[in-house]
């Protein structure tokens, strides 16, 4: 029980999570959906709403509201939307659709309706929709095309209806309104039977319709009769062989651009797979036909039937067909496709009996490792893919010559490895060649696309490519698309390898680990349109490499190490430029960079990914976004540049005066500090004596001999013997000379008079004295100084009426007197 009117601890903890989760439902709340593109497209997935937010503005133009309980679409829900052209509204758990819940969206040309329980339709529930051109309404619990009230929506061009519950393929009369209907899909439904008039309002003559995933036992002869398909799907419809067969058989006559027949590698329900199935297909009007996933009954084209020679276009996919046998003469096949088949080897000869093949793709076949290139005769075949296989191949440009000598495209793509080879037999009408994520043997090192003169389209991308010769694209001189990505360069520089690329308008040397380029590396490429040098280690762009490409528009610089663009730079930059892309590089967001900064700010339309510009340096900027860096932080009011250099001038001034004047000022600092004489401090010596060195040897013979070695004896301060060294002139002068010295002797002469530093020392005597308060100074003039000078320049005769006065002169009577007045006056006290 609580104690004391206080709440337990897990009350307390239950109620602040309460408060938290209740605060953090408010914030949500206020701003719930993610705003991909200001004013235009918003994301509210999974926030529990059970309307539209209010913060959608209207001028909205894409919504994706799935994942949220709305329940049901009442009339006029979406008014205030009128911008909108995409909604999707994916499992919203929507049951019912009032009358005009669409009311307004005249521009929505995309609406999902996918996984929502679609109970109730109202008549008129897609009134207003003049402009839907797609409607997904998948797996929404419908049981008939009846009860889909879509006959007003006269712009559609796609339906997909997939995975109900329909049973009846019996098209409602509103599809002679679908004018412009062209794909309907009602894959896996309850249709179990396709009979007479079941399509027979159809409007559209070249409508692909997909029933695929339908269990189907029957079809009436002539169901499809009078109808021009563009492609009809069956796939995984028939549960055996008999059914299969009969069924294809009723559709004699069948007028269809394409066919595609078989089942899923999942769901496998033919038993059995004979070569009398396919039969049928001599009596229907086709152009291509596609089988899918045959078991293993089909290893040899021998056991598909003869009528597949009857078609322009075969495509097989997962079968385990691993040889071909020879076709016949008449053969009418001019496309032939293998994916995921069981080859071990490319059947070069036995394909060479197709006279009239035009394009040939084995793919997606990992046993094949094979590539021979003994085709013997195909004349007309212009295209071969080989990609996606386990090939090793030595290539040999003669051999193709001779058996596709008109061969134009050829893709070798995403195999192990190809060598190539630097012959001049290559195949001069070759036009596109795909070599990516397969090693090369041989490029970089020698010219082995010397004899390919209209090659327009090459990408050794990934290939384990390293460029060391400057000739390897010699010979490419209608080449325009070269991509190169994740290849490596000699010493990690650009420089004249692409010189021969004349003709060349995009360039992808992405990933290249690129170092340096140099500045004539793209002089020749006046062609270009775009460059991607993105993921390599530049640390700078240089435009002036950039100079000749008059004709760039598009130049990806992501990725790199820039850290900003010069004014010289940016004046160099093409003018023809439309994209530029810089982001991911390491930015310096200081003010230094103000210019580039300003630049950056004002071409946002030219720039690609800006929020992917992040400031580098400096730290406190570190991994902010460079468009939001804030201008005005580098700007200076007038009134702070005013300030600013006052104070600089008044400490310039300060700085001056303390110079000029230290040690004026130092001994205001001791004078001020309050180091006085104290009256009974004991005195280390009788007087400082004060002069001028050039004074120095009278003073030596006439003051120190004679005081300090006569009776009574006298204990002198000099500078040159007493100061201590080390510590400052002025410290010596007041702590060694005053402090200690009970008088002070100041000669003077007109050598004194003279002497800037004699006057300093003066100076200072005179304010010790003023501090002392008694006469302890003893002033000795020298004979022959002048006096109308010693008080035009000192002013001494104030302080002589307070101070012992003592004129030297050089005669024996005088010297004698002399001495005995200045014992005297140091005896004095």
């Amino acid at each position: 029980m609580p104690r004391n009117g206080c709440l337990c601890p897990s009350l307390i903890i239950t109620f602040s999570l309460a408060v938290f989760f209740q605060s953090q439902m408010i914030i949500r709340s206020l701003n719930p959906c993610l705003e991909v593109i200001p004013g235009i497209t918003y994301k509210c997935m999974e926030l529990n709403l059970s309307a539209i937010p209010p913060d959608i503005p209207n001028s909205a133009q894409s919504l994706d509201l799935s994942f949220n309980p709305l329940g049901i679409l009442t009339s006029n829900y979406f008014s205030p939307l009128f911008a909108l052209n995409f909604l999707d509204l994916t499992r919203c758990n929507i049951q019912n659709i009032e009358d005009n819940a669409f009311a307004g969206l005249c521009n929505l040309s995309v609406l999902i309706l996918t996984a929502n329980p679609l109970h109730f339709l109202g008549a008129r529930a897609f009134h207003d929709l003049t402009s839907l051109k797609r409607l997904v309404a998948v797996q929404t619990e419908l049981y008939s095309l009846d009860n889909l009230p879509i006959g007003q929506l006269t712009s559609l061009q796609e339906l997909n209806l997939g995975n109900n519950y329909i049973d009846s393929l019996k098209l409602p009369e509103y599809f002679s309104r679908l004018l412009f209907l062209k794909f309907l899909n009602l894959q896996a439904n309850k249709i179990s039977s396709i009979s007479v008039g079941d399509l027979d309002a159809l409007s559209s003559q070249n409508l692909t319709l997909v029933l695929s995933k339908n269990d189907i036992k029957h079809i009436e002869v002539n169901a499809i009769a009078g109808l021009h398909l563009q492609k009809l799907s069956l796939r995984g419809c028939f549960e055996s062989s008999t059914i299969m067969q009969a069924s294809l058989q009723n559709l004699t006559g069948l007028y269809a651009n394409s066919l595609v027949l078989g089942e899923y590698r999942n769901i496998k329900k033919l038993q059995t797979f004979s070569k009398g199935i396919l039969d049928a297909l001599c009596h229907m009007r086709l152009q291509e036909i596609t089988l899918i996933s045959t078991n293993g009954d089909v290893d040899n084209t021998d056991d598909l039937s003869l009528c597949l020679n009857n078609f322009s276009t075969i495509r097989l996919v997962d079968t385990y067909i691993k040889d071909v046998s020879n076709f016949p003469e008449n053969s009418s096949i001019r496309h032939l496709e293998f994916k995921d088949s069981r080859f071990r080897q490319v059947p070069s000869v036995r394909l060479s009996s197709l006279k009239e093949l035009r394009s040939l793709h084995i793919t997606r076949t990992k046993q094949l490792v094979v590539f021979k290139e003994d085709f013997q005769g195909l004349q007309k075949l212009e295209a071969l893919d080989l990609s996606q296989n386990a090939l090793t191949a030595d290539l040999c440009w003669l051999c193709l010559r001779k058996g596709v000598p008109n061969l134009k495209y050829l893709n070798l793509s995403f195999n192990v490895r190809i060598s190539l080879e630097p012959e001049c037999y290559g195949l001069p009408k070759l036009e596109m060649m795909d070599l990516q994520h397969t090693t090369l043997s041989g490029a970089g090192e020698v010219p082995v696309f010397l004899c390919l003169p209209n090659l327009i389209y090459l990408d050794i991308s990934h290939t384990q490519t390293n460029i060391q010769s400057e000739c390897t694209f010699c010979g490419l001189k209608s080449l325009q698309v070269l991509k190169m990505a994740g290849n490596t360069f000699e010493n990690n520089k650009l420089l004249n390898t692409l010189k021969n690329l004349s003709s060349l308008r995009i360039l992808d040397i992405s990933n290249c680990r690129l170092q340096y380029l140099s500045l004539n590396s793209l002089a020749s490429l006046h062609e270009l349109r775009e460059l991607n040098i993105s993921h390599n280690k530049l640390l700078g762009l240089h435009p002036e490499a950039y100079v000749h490409l008059q004709a760039l528009t598009i130049l990806d610089f992501h990725s790199n190490q820039l850290s900003v663009l010069t004014e010289k730079d940016l004046q160099n930059l093409p003018s023809s430029l439309k994209n530029l892309d810089l982001s991911q590089n390491l930015f310096d967001c200081s003010c230094e960079n103000l210019h580039f900064l300003q630049w950056a700010k004002g071409n946002r339309n030219l720039l690609w990914h800006v929020e992917n510009m992040i400031c580098h340096s400096p730290k406190h900027l570190r991994d902010a976004r460079l468009m939001n860096f804030d201008l005005a932080s580098c700007s200076v009011s007038t009134a702070t540049v005013a300030i600013s250099m006052t104070i600089s001038v008044v400490l310039v001034l300060s700085l001056i005066l303390v110079y000029k004047y230290y040690f004026h000022l130092y001994y205001l600092a001791v004078l001020l500090g309050g180091r006085r004489r104290s009256a009974e401090e004991d005195n280390v010596y009788d007087a400082f004596v004060i002069y001028s060195s050039r004074d120095q040897e009278w003073v030596r013979r006439e003051l120190e001999e004679t005081l300090e070695m006569g009776v009574p004896s006298f204990r002198l301060c000099f500078f040159y013997r007493d100061f201590i060294p080390g510590v400052p002139v002025i410290t010596n002068i007041i702590k060694q000379g005053f402090q200690s010295s009970r008088k002070v002797i100041t000669v003077v002469s007109s050598h004194f008079l003279e002497s800037r530093w004699c006057n300093f020392e003066l100076e200072v005597a005179q304010s010790w004295q003023l501090l002392d308060s008694k006469a302890s100074m003893i002033w000795v003039v020298l004979d022959g100084t002048d006096k109308a000078v010693l008080q035009r320049k000192l002013g001494l005769f104030r302080y002589l009426r307070r101070n012992t006065y003592l004129v030297w002169k050089d005669s024996e009577l005088n010297r004698h007197i002399f001495l005995r007045q200045l014992r005297s006056a140091l005896l004095n006290g």
